[in-house]
């Protein structure tokens, strides 16, 4: 069986790399040098996600090499947060005792916070019954005794929770802490330090800025919450039910009143802007003639933005971009060029140990 390994003595040159391959990749659009956010050399992922390898009467975590697809032994997983580590070996000499549990069990999925919350998912190809969630909740029990933990079993068309699908974690940006709601299998930034310095900078490039905000691709409110006391108001867009539901939480929960959050997809907020009705603006008593935006802030997926949206951002005055994808955020850039500089640009290593990174490009007008 294949070792998984991880060094953090090479992670400065590592990075190093990455960063000056992204350089390279930017250079004809900006002579200038990125800022560059280092992430800590381990325990910087705050989930993770392990297969679970039966054998005789042991079982134990396994990830697949992704060249190979040789399965990887998984004891301890450096990337993962200090707290993922420590529950990973105490869970597994439970369920190695109890058939109940371990019967069919064929994934653990690990979601933890920096506050010391953890969510632990067990995922089965078996009906879960009685039996099941009164071992479940023994061994919930268990755990609770040393940490704050809740426990939820997944098998096919069944999601049993002991007893919530979410945890709260407080970010600490620019002397102020936010709490964030988290849910079990929705999107969440997975690097929490990297997270906290990609807010902080944002904060930071917007602090001269007027007006009001626009915001798409929002998620759980992540840059929304944090961005909201430079600008007078904030509208942000997302499709997804649960990271709606999760924002509006974290609205209230943060005592923020300068943000609205609206169930839109960019696409369609787009066909808004150009007049078409939607009835979820009228529920949600936004008027969108109201807001004064002359800045726009986009986080998109890996595919970047659509043209018509594309199209709608470069008529902003300032455009604040973050992208999970270098390759098309380039290649949106090629258009935005067109119209805005990149004032400021910065490079979070959001995924060490990869050839991935976040990029956030602050761009302006041309000067005439």
């Amino acid at each position: 069986m294949a070792e998984i390994a991880y060094s953090p003595e090479q992670y400065q040159s590592l990075l190093s790399t990455k960063v000056e391959r992204i350089r390279q990749q930017f250079a004809d659009l900006t002579p200038q040098p990125p800022e560059v956010f280092a992430s800590q050399s381990e325990h910087y992922r705050m989930r993770a996600e392990f297969r679970v390898w039966h054998e005789g009467e042991d079982l134990y975590h396994i990830m697949f090499d992704p060249q190979t697809k040789h399965k990887i032994r998984v004891d301890q997983f450096p990337p993962a947060s200090l707290l993922i580590n420590t529950l990973m070996p105490l869970l597994l000499e439970q369920l190695r005792h109890n058939p109940v549990l371990r019967h069919k069990l064929f994934q653990i999925d690990y979601l933890s916070t920096q506050s010391g919350q953890a969510i632990i998912s067990l995922l089965y190809h078996k009906h879960l019954d009685e039996a099941w969630l009164q071992q479940a909740t023994q061994l919930r029990n268990q755990l609770r005794e040393n940490f704050d933990i809740h426990l939820i079993g997944r098998a096919r068309k069944q999601k049993i929770l002991l007893d919530q699908d979410f945890v709260v974690e407080h970010l600490h940006v620019d002397n102020q802490t936010l709490q964030y709601k988290q849910v079990e299998n929705s999107f969440t930034q997975p690097n929490a330090g990297i997270n906290e310095k990609m807010l902080a900078w944002a904060l930071q490039v917007t602090a001269a800025q007027h007006g009001d905000l626009l915001e798409l691709y929002c998620g759980n409110g992540n840059f929304s919450l944090a961005l909201a006391r430079n600008f007078r108001k904030v509208l942000a867009t997302e499709i997804a039910k649960p990271s709606v539901d999760s924002a509006q939480y974290n609205i209230a929960v943060n005592q923020i009143e300068n943000v609205k959050i609206l169930r839109m997809s960019a696409e369609e907020f787009t066909e808004a802007m150009h007049g078409r009705p939607f009835q979820r603006l009228s529920n949600a008593q936004v008027n969108l003639s109201d807001y004064q935006c002359d800045t726009i802030f986009v986080d998109p997926p890996r595919s970047g933005l659509d043209q018509d949206t594309l199209n709608m951002v470069q008529d902003y005055t300032h455009i604040l971009y973050i992208s999970c994808n270098p390759q098309t955020l380039h290649a949106n850039l090629q258009q935005l060029s067109q119209t805005h500089q990149i004032t400021r640009w910065a490079i979070f290593d959001q995924f060490p140990y990869t050839d991935h990174a976040e990029v956030g490009v602050w761009l302006t007008p041309h000067k005439s």
